[in-house]
């Protein structure tokens, strides 16, 4: 019979592998029952959910998508259990330029001491298309955090709750209680999903 420090490491070691990027594409350990067509579905139906809360939540950051290049959108869900955790989650980059809507994954690894499930949804706002490309080609990760007091001006317009999270790259971020005060994505990796594109 395993101890309870072997199944407290065990636990920890397959959250961990789970949210690898290697292993992230999985929805559960069994594998994902839907087929390419309703995963695809269901995370455009979950876009248009998340940006009409985030309309809502902050009505100017409905002119900073207006106005971008591109924007995307992820739901995140995670836990931490004692000290480590981690997240996975999906989205969506979608470009102003008609061209296909492009699926993508991510992982989330944090360390620390805690214990708690938490979910979250991200939104960026591609302002320019070098910003756009770095994010989809490179595997771009995201790795501090930052606070939205300092709210974004450009050209006389503040977008509040928003935040440069890299140059061209505006970010916002939904918990269950609203706008965040303070986003945080440390060890956060955004990749391709290979399966849905």
């Amino acid at each position: 019979m395993l101890s309870l420090r072997k199944l407290v490491f065990l636990g920890i070691f397959g959250l961990l592998l789970g949210n690898s990027p290697a292993f992230a594409q999985f929805s559960s350990i069994f594998g994902s029952d839907k087929t390419v067509a309703q995963q695809r579905e269901e995370i455009l139906k979950k876009n248009r959910e998340i940006l009409q809360r985030l309309y809502k939540t902050e009505p100017s950051s409905k002119t900073a998508v207006e106005n971008a290049v591109a924007y995307a959108t992820f739901s995140n869900f995670g836990m931490k259990i004692l000290i480590a955790g981690g997240g996975s989650g999906s989205g969506v980059v979608i470009s102003k330029n008609g061209t296909k809507p492009i699926y993508m994954d991510m992982a989330e690894v944090q360390a620390g001491v805690g214990l708690g499930v938490k979910s979250f949804q991200n939104i960026f706002v591609f302002q320019t298309q070098t910003a756009l490309n770095d994010f989809i080609n490179s595997g771009w990760t995201f790795g501090g955090q930052t606070t939205v007091a300092a709210k974004y001006e450009k050209d006389g317009a503040a977008y509040a709750g928003a935040v440069v999270a890299a140059p061209g790259l505006l970010m916002y971020q939904l918990t269950d209680s609203g706008l965040a005060a303070e986003i945080t994505g440390k060890g956060t990796k955004y990749y391709k999903d290979s399966d849905l594109n």
